[in-house]
């Protein structure tokens, strides 16, 4: 619930412009002093500076620029989003701040920014409620989007020079973080079964999220219900994150694996493309027989990969090194906890259209050791092919 002491604050994202514009007009018209923050960042290549607008209901009350921070754009707007929020709780007069970021800038590093930041002594979270993170949806648009592999820079939505990014992976990340999806958009007439599959897709990718209709009059109460940046990081960690559960309709599938027994590396390393391209998202947790203490994210949207090393598997850790590790983490471990290998176990998830359910299972299959190679113990395992080192050593 609200503080009364402190500003309420609710952040809307999306790459939708049309339906995060919508939302965020809702928002305004939903309580008297409320206004929106903008920053965009779309020109700050062409002039050096991002373009601050201040406004309500009514239109701009207030714009500004602020230089770029490091040549970067996005940085500029760390640097800049919380001074203006607590200038806005200083005036009096604001009642609610709408902070709309700009297409391509996810909610996560923003929720953060909002709540553990400290300007001249002031920490935010002392001014600032940050009561809702919401994600605006056009349900037509959603399978376009995450199956887009392009660079963002290609696309002319780059948030900085080196930005890497991609229109999946960016928008993969901005619905799967907020705990409110507002949809808008999807209903024309060559659209509605573009706009159920999307609607589909959503429920899938991310279940536990609230989804609630532009115009529907119930946006408003949603976005200031509260928002816990604590747990809502923990759910995108891949050692505990909530991942999607078995689902099929409107003929989208999502297929849960889930084994304790580890990956060859070269085997899978092979499969890695076809593993990839079978699914317009696929997220989760994996372990590798020749890197048994370390546990690996995998993250793929568009057709595109991520593999990483998030660290090491609980199991690896001495017993006096477990106090130090968060309890959310110590309860997923808990939950798949094997009687040899502990917490170690692949946990991949893959939502799609026309997903191959057969196919893909027995692709996975066969990536895992052999019951003569896994009889061989993690002497002969460590002994496999080193597949993976270019991708999570490319500095040796």
């Amino acid at each position: 619930m609200e503080n009364p002491s402190r500003l309420p604050v609710v952040l809307v994202a999306g790459l939708h412009a049309d339906a995060r514009r919508a939302a965020v007009a809702e928002l305004l018209r939903s309580a008297p002093g409320a206004v929106v923050l903008h920053h965009d960042l779309g020109s700050a290549a062409e002039d050096g500076s991002v373009l601050r607008t201040v406004g309500d209901a009514r239109g701009t009350l207030t714009s500004g620029r602020t230089p770029l921070v490091n040549d970067c754009a996005c940085c500029a707007l760390r640097e800049d989003l919380v001074p203006e929020l607590l200038r806005l709780a200083d005036s009096g007069t604001c009642r609610l701040a709408v902070v709309e970021l700009w297409d391509s800038v996810e909610p996560q590093s923003m929720a953060e920014v909002i709540t553990g930041t400290q300007v001249d002594g002031r920490h935010s979270a002392e001014v600032l409620d940050l009561t809702g993170v919401v994600t605006a949806v056009d349900p037509a648009l959603v399978l376009p989007y995450i199956s887009c592999g392009d660079d963002l820079s290609e696309l002319g939505l780059a948030a900085a020079p080196a930005d890497q990014r991609t229109l999946a992976d960016t928008f993969a990340r901005q619905l799967e973080y907020p705990s409110l999806l507002a949809l808008h958009g999807g209903d024309a007439p060559d659209g509605g079964s573009d706009a159920e599959e999307g609607t589909a897709l959503l429920a899938q990718l991310h279940p536990t999220a609230r989804r609630v209709p532009v115009g529907s009059g119930a946006l408003a109460a949603a976005a200031r219900a509260g928002f816990d940046t604590a747990a809502a990081a923990a759910r995108q960690h891949p050692a505990c994150a909530l991942l999607p559960q078995e689902a099929d309709a409107d003929g989208v599938t999502t297929l849960v694996w889930h084994r304790t027994r580890p990956f060859h590396p070269g085997r899978l390393h092979a499969a890695l493309e076809d593993l990839t391209c079978c699914a317009a998202r696929s997220r989760g947790r994996f372990w590798l027989a020749d890197r048994p203490d370390t546990l690996l994210s995998w993250d793929a949207a568009g057709g595109a990969l991520c593999v990483e090393d998030a660290g090491p598997w609980l199991a690896s850790l001495p017993d006096a090194a477990w106090e130090l590790v968060p309890a959310t983490r110590r309860v997923a471990a808990a939950l798949d906890w094997h009687p040899e290998h502990g917490d170690r176990a692949q946990h991949l998830t893959f939502t799609s259209p026309g997903l191959d359910r057969e196919g893909l299972l027995a692709l996975l299959e066969s990536c895992l050791l052999t019951d003569e190679e896994y009889a061989g113990g993690p002497g002969a395992w460590a002994r496999l092919p080193r597949a993976f080192d270019e991708l999570l050593d490319p500095v040796r």
